[in-house]
C-alpha cells in the first residue's frame, strides 16, 4: 500500500509541529543585529524552568553529542579522576568524550536495561580514595529506555565528593521535571531533536555558578565549544561567539511559546501518559517490555520480541504503514526494539502505532489480537481524561 505521509516514532529525530516549521522559515535576520539579540535573550530565559535553571540558557550550534563534549572538555583536564555512571551507549559515550580529553575515566558499569541506584554509586564512591572532579550522568539513557534516578544520584555526589554533577538530558528534556539547585546539578546538556521538537542541530547547555568557575579556570584547550566565550558573548552582547543557527533559534522560540500554552507540568503529565498508554497496550501483545515500570522512561520505550520477530516488526511497521520505529544499539542491536514518543506526540499517536503492532502480531503469531492493545490503551487515557 502506498503511504504518503511517514509517521515518525523513532527516539530522535522526533517530528516537528507545523508552527514549528513555519517560524523557521520565517525571513532570515542577521545574526549580529538587535533583532537577533532579542532573540537570543528570549529564548534563552524562556528555556530556564524547561531545564529548572536559574540562568538563561546558553544556545550553541551543534547536535546533542557536541553538548556533552562541550560539557566535558570545558570541565576536564589532562589527569582529572572522573565518574562516569554508563548505562548505554550514551553513558559509555559519555566516558569515551572524558577519556579523549585526557581524564583518568571511573566507570560505574551498570547492566543496560538497569538504571543506577543510589546505593549502587554510593558504595562505588567510597571504593575510590582519589579526588574526583565530576561525575558524569544520563537522566535518560536513549540506548535502552532507562530513566535514572538523577535527583538521588545528584544527592549521593555532592554526600561523598565534592565534584561537579554533570548531566545528560538530551533525550528528555521539555518532556521531564528538573531542578538544577535542588537536584544539585551543576551542568545540565540536552539537543534540539527530541523532546524539544526541533531538527538536530541545536545544542542547550545550562550551568550554574560553580560551573561558571570551574569553566573560567580550566586549562584544555579547545576553541568552538569553549564556554568562556559563550558566557562572555551572552552577557556582554547578547551574542554568540560564531555564527548561530538562527532559523532553530527561530523555531526554538515557537516550541516555547506551545510548552507555555500547553504548561511545563501538562506537557510533563502527557508523557507519562503516553508511556502508560503504550505499556500497557505492549502488554496485550505478548511483546515483553525490556525496562521494568519504575525506571521507564516516559520519552522512549524498548522492546524485546522474540528475535526472528524484530525484523518483520520494524520492516513490517515501515512498509506496511509507514511507522518509523527503532532497532538497538551495539550489543542491544537485533535484541530490541525502541519506540520514541516525545515532543510532537500525542495519545492518537500512540493508538496509531499500537493498531500498526496489532496487525503485524495477529500476522506472526497467526491469531487474532486486533483491537487489544488499543482497547487497553484507551482505558488507561480514559482515566487520565
Amino acid at each position: 500500500m502506498l503511504f504518503n505521509q511517514q509517521f515518525l516514532f523513532t527516539p530522535g529525530p522526533t517530528p516537528i509541529p507545523e508552527r514549528v516549521k513555519l517560524a523557521m522559515n520565517e525571513p532570515m535576520i542577521a545574526h549580529r543585529s538587535k533583532a537577533f539579540s532579542h532573540l537570543l535573550e528570549d529564548v534563552s530565559k524562556r528555556l530556564m524552568p524547561i531545564f529548572g535553571a536559574k540562568d538563561p540558557v546558553l544556545l550553541v550550534a551543534g547536535t546533542g553529542t557536541s553538548a556533552l563534549e562541550a560539557a566535558a572538555c570545558n570541565i576536564v583536564e589532562d589527569g582529572d579522576h572522573v565518574v562516569v555512571i554508563v548505562t548505554g551507549a550514551f553513558g559509555d559515550r559519555f566516558a569515551n568524550i572524558c577519556q579523549a580529553f585526557g581524564a583518568s575515566v571511573h566507570r560505574l558499569n551498570i547492566e543496560w536495561g538497569k538504571a543506577c541506584e543510589p546505593d549502587q554509586l554510593e558504595n562505588y564512591l567510597k571504593s575510590l580514595d582519589v579526588p574526583i572532579k565530576a561525575v558524569f550522568a544520563t537522566y535518560c539513557e536513549t540506548s535502552t529506555g532507562v530513566l535514572n534516578p538523577i535527583k538521588d544520584l545528584g544527592t549521593i555526589t555532592k554526600l561523598h565528593t565534592d565534584a561537579l554533577f554533570i548531566v545528560d538530558g538530551v533525550s528528555c528534556i521539555g518532556a521531564v521535571p528538573v531542578d538544577m539547585e535542588d537536584w544539585q546539578i551543576d551542568i545540565l546538556v540536552s539537543g534540539s531533536q527530541k523532546a524539544l521538537m526541533l531538527p538536530p542541530g541545536l545544542a542547550f547547555i545550562a550551568l550554574n555558578q560553580r560551573a561558571r568557575e570551574v569553566v573560567k579556570n580550566c586549562r584544555t584547550k579547545r576553541f568552538y565549544f569553549d564556554l568562556n566565550r559563550y558566557l562572555t558573548s551572552y552577557y556582554e552582547e547578547t551574542s554568540t561567539p560564531f555564527t548561530p543557527a538562527v532559523s532553530l533559534i527561530a523555531g526554538m522560540r515557537e516550541v516555547c511559546n506551545l510548552v507555555e500554552q500547553e504548561g511545563l507540568e501538562n506537557v510533563i503529565s502527557r508523557h507519562q501518559l503516553l508511556k502508560s498508554m503504550l505499556r500497557s497496550g505492549l502488554q496485550e501483545l505478548d511483546i515483553p517490555l525490556f525496562v521494568a515500570d519504575d525506571i521507564a522512561s516516559p520519552t522512549v520505550t524498548s522492546i524485546k520480541p522474540n528475535e526472528n520477530s524484530i525484523a518483520p516488526i520494524k520492516q513490517g511497521l515501515q512498509e506496511r504503514f509507514g511507522i518509523v520505529i527503532a532497532g538497538g544499539q551495539k550489543h542491544l542491536k537485533g535484541k530490541i526494539l525502541r519506540i520514541g514518543h516525545m515532543g510532537y506526540c500525542t495519545p492518537f499517536d500512540i493508538l496509531r502505532v499500537l493498531t500498526g503492532l496489532e496487525m503485524i502480531q495477529s500476522s506472526l503469531l497467526g491469531r487474532n489480537i486486533l483491537g487489544k492493545a488499543t482497547a487497553k490503551a484507551e482505558e488507561v487515557w480514559s482515566k487520565n481524561v
